[in-house]
């Protein structure tokens, strides 16, 4: 009997050692060691410490604007990073897009309640229940079609240059669920939605975007795409392990595509919290469709873009890394910033 109390003592003993290999300390030791005395030290310490190569900070509160840079904007070049430096803001562009669906509902251009076997007739007989998702269900992420990022196939190694190639990654195949039964997150949502935009208005959707958005918020450093930037002035992207450059990765897939400097991305989110982007009925009916925060993922890129209604606080952060657990990193250095707001406010 006590031979076997001790094996089995042996073998926890054993369990607990290789667990203990695999428990992510560096994330772990970031999350809960001492906040750092300022935002831009703790930044600094995300750089040199938890293996970012760049960062950017935006805060907008009633102590006015601040940005806090720190790290390199391309590590080869040992190039600081800018305030001014462009960045891909991946999913933080679905904001952009709600809103402009927002605003054609609101003109009668679009209608809430019209599903996509009505606004889109072509792929009624290869999309499932077609003819029960409505354009609510597709903003909202509750029309249970696959996300096409979840298709091993999907080429990141070479990106499509068509969209429609992209689409077909989930045609005619099972649904996740039935329209409405419940939430989940999909890229396909969304490029589906750019194209009945684009049916509905004439026009490729982005030039409603910088008519309706951009331009009245005189947003001058933001880009539906990355080939209209001048792209030197583009943050370059790393992702862990891999040793070249991200940045020339063209994504053209609606939802994901966007470029632009943090200052124009607080300034998009203050408008569109404080009620001076949208009228009050289209507010009401943003509200009913979409977040009104976001964060973005691409090879490279990583943001977080959040507005703190109890304190009137706009916070944007940015890194020029992904990959492993640099998202959950990522998360929280954020926390941490949160954190020492909090601080000054207490």
């Amino acid at each position: 009997m006590r031979k076997k109390k001790m094996i089995w003592i042996t073998i926890l003993i054993i369990l607990t050692g290789i667990s203990f290999l695999f428990v992510p300390w560096s994330y772990l030791i970031l999350k809960y060691s001492p906040l750092s005395q300022t935002i831009q030290s703790e930044i600094d310490r995300a750089t040199s410490r938890y293996g970012f190569n760049g960062m950017l900070v935006y805060v907008d509160d009633e102590d006015g604007t601040n940005i806090y840079t720190s790290g390199y904007n391309n590590r080869d070049l040992k190039e600081p990073v800018d305030e001014d430096v462009l960045f891909k803001i991946a999913s933080i562009s679905k904001l952009y897009m709600a809103v402009s669906a927002t605003k054609l509902i609101h003109q009668g251009i679009l209608n809430i309640d019209d599903t996509l076997a009505d606004l889109l007739p072509q792929y009624k007989d290869s999309i499932a229940y077609a003819d029960q998702i409505t354009l609510k269900l597709l903003i909202q992420h509750r029309s249970g079609i696959h996300d096409y990022v979840d298709f091993l196939s999907f080429p990141w190694d070479n990106l499509p240059t068509d969209t429609d190639m992209v689409l077909e990654l989930i045609l005619n195949t099972e649904p996740l669920f039935k329209p409405d039964e419940r939430y989940d997150y999909s890229n396909t949502n969304y490029l589906l939605l750019a194209k009945i935009m684009d049916d509905a208005l004439g026009y490729p959707h982005d030039q409603f975007i910088k008519t309706a958005i951009l331009d009245p918020l005189d947003l001058k450093d933001t880009y539906y795409y990355y080939q209209y930037t001048n792209k030197e002035d583009v943050m370059s992207g790393y992702a862990v392990d891999y040793p070249l450059d991200l940045k020339e990765n063209d994504h053209i897939t609606p939802g994901g595509t966007m470029v632009a400097s943090i200052r124009d991305v607080g300034r998009f989110i203050r408008a569109l919290n404080d009620g001076s982007l949208l009228t009050q009925e289209e507010q009401t009916l943003y509200s009913s469709l979409y977040t009104y925060d976001h964060t973005g993922l691409l090879p490279g890129y990583q943001s977080i873009a959040r507005y703190d209604k109890e304190n009137d606080r706009v916070i944007i952060m940015f890194t020029n890394t992904s990959g492993k657990d640099r998202w959950h990193r990522f998360e929280a250095v954020y926390g941490r910033v949160l954190g020492i707001l909090a601080r000054k406010n207490a």
